[in-house]
């Protein structure tokens, strides 16, 4: 045979080949799958079907493993049969709707809304690292520490230092931080040195370890950030446990700076927050740390003293529902006259978008804060196609200025509820994060965050449909292209 017929054969080969490899994934391809994500893949595939091919079978899995989402439901089951019996918390008329959406919450996640709740925000980056090292210094029985990133640094040394004492005192420390994310910034050997050095039992979460036999698809993140002292007292928000530069030698050429938003909770709802954290150290290691410390056993939360109806809503890979996009589009959807969003990623699923858009469509005052510059470019380019759709729906849209990246991430819903937590509006945290949010039913703690809104808006600029517009034609290009792969999931 000659090369020629060689060269003929193998090529009807590989389109054979190519064929095939387009059929199946027509068929497999959208199974279980939000529409978005399964016409990017089977574009990707049918456009570069080899490269596409092999990039689906890295990281086309949506999921964790079984084993940690049969260990998520077991939990599950646990809490709701724990708390079966608790009476459901009467909100104030006003707002009486938000009811249902605590019930579409406590559904998917399981845990209850509670009343008799605390919660003050701390808008100061410093000032909540300086409150949570004060906070340690106080633990009697333990500390459950749980950060996305987690980094030994001059800005962080004080919080590392309490939880030495803390050590030292008898107390039972507890560290978990996602490995990739931890891993991709400077000084990770320096930081799990300094962590056994002084004591504490830490594991890295949803590691990346195919020779130890631990792999999953290697972008699913827990990207949750909290903090709990003998279950009396609870931290959570945006903020992880590193300089607000974040070390990062193209951040500091840039001087960008991170702007945050944590809450500092009591009452009832912090037994919610021991409960994310348990479920996430069994998930790495087997164990239930209620065996070991009795006071993390799980027990009916007892009543609390606060004003505040709060709920933990935890979501990612491990549920089997969208429980962090179900809910804020929920509560869009029951918004009546004003609505304001801060995400440093929003990257939004049809169903969010629609949500956001009605809600201006329909009358309401909606805004979003998001930053002036961005530190992922991908991300920012594929958010910045969504502007102008929002743009003449009537969302007003403010950009928070340079240096600083706003990486806070809450919601207002009139005068009745407000959302905090680690969670963006974006596919990312909507698919592929373990997040962990907090639903806050209680005027004083609105008033609070519309204060940290009224701050982001004096410093902000707004953008106009018409400046948007002006933008070159490469730069839009660029902002389709990556809203196209934002929705490779």
């Amino acid at each position: 045979m000659q090369l020629s017929d060689l060269l003929l054969h193998g090529g009807l080969a590989l389109d054979l080949v190519g064929l095939a490899v387009r059929i199946a994934a027509l068929l497999w391809v959208p199974v279980n799958r939000r529409p978005s994500s399964a016409t990017a893949w089977l574009l990707a595939i049918f456009l570069i079907p080899y490269v596409g091919v092999i990039a689906f079978l890295l990281i086309g899995n949506p999921k964790l493993p079984r084993s940690r989402r049969a260990k998520q439901r077991e939990l599950n089951s646990r809490i709701a049969e724990l708390t079966r019996g608790l009476p459901e918390v009467a909100l104030a008329p006003e707002a009486g709707w938000v009811q249902q959406v605590a019930r579409l919450n406590r559904n998917l996640g399981a845990l209850p809304l509670t009343d008799g709740n605390a919660a003050t925000l701390i808008e100061d980056y410093g000032e909540s690292l300086h409150e949570m090292a004060a906070e340690i210094d106080t633990a009697t029985e333990f500390v459950l520490c749980e950060f996305y990133i987690l980094a030994v640094d001059p800005t962080t040394t004080p919080f590392f230092d309490a939880l030495a004492r803390a050590v030292q005192r008898g107390v039972k420390v507890f560290v978990l931080f996602d490995h990739i994310g931890s891993r991709g910034v400077p000084d990770y050997r320096r930081t799990t040195a300094h962590l056994d050095r002084i004591g504490v039992e830490w594991r890295p979460m949803l590691p990346v370890m195919p020779l130890k036999g631990r792999y999953q698809r290697p972008d699913l993140r827990n990207h949750r950030k909290l903090l709990v002292v003998d279950g009396r007292v609870g931290f959570m928000g945006s903020q992880n446990l590193i300089d607000r530069s974040y070390n990062k030698p193209g951040n500091l050429k840039r001087g960008l700076l991170w702007q945050e938003l944590m809450t500092r909770v009591e009452g009832p709802v912090v037994q919610a927050l021991n409960a994310v954290f348990i479920t996430d150290w069994y998930s790495e290691t087997d164990e239930l740390l209620g065996g070991r410390v009795p006071a993390l056993a799980a027990r009916i939360p007892e009543p609390g003293t606060g004003e505040l109806a709060c709920q933990i809503v935890p979501s990612g890979p491990g549920f089997d529902n969208d429980n962090n996009l179900k809910l804020f589009a929920s509560l869009l959807y029951g918004a009546r006259r004003r609505v304001s969003l801060t995400s440093p990623y929003f990257v939004p699923d049809e169903s969010l978008l629609a949500a956001v858009t009605t809600a201006a469509e329909r009358g309401v005052d909606v805004e979003l804060f998001v930053s002036e510059l961005g530190d992922q470019p991908m991300v920012y380019h594929a958010q910045r196609s969504y502007y102008e759709v929002m743009l003449r729906a009537g969302v007003r849209i403010y950009l928070y200025p340079a240096p600083y990246i706003l990486h806070a991430k809450h919601f207002t819903i009139d005068d009745d509820v407000a959302v905090i937590g680690s969670s963006n509006m974006d596919m990312r945290s909507f698919g592929l994060n373990l997040e962990v949010v907090m639903m806050v039913s209680g005027r004083s703690f609105t008033d609070a965050m519309r204060q940290v809104e009224d701050h982001y808006r004096a410093v902000s600029r707004e953008l106009t449909l018409e400046e948007h517009l002006r933008q070159s034609l490469p730069t839009r290009l660029l902002d389709n292209l990556a809203r196209l792969t934002s929705a490779l999931q």
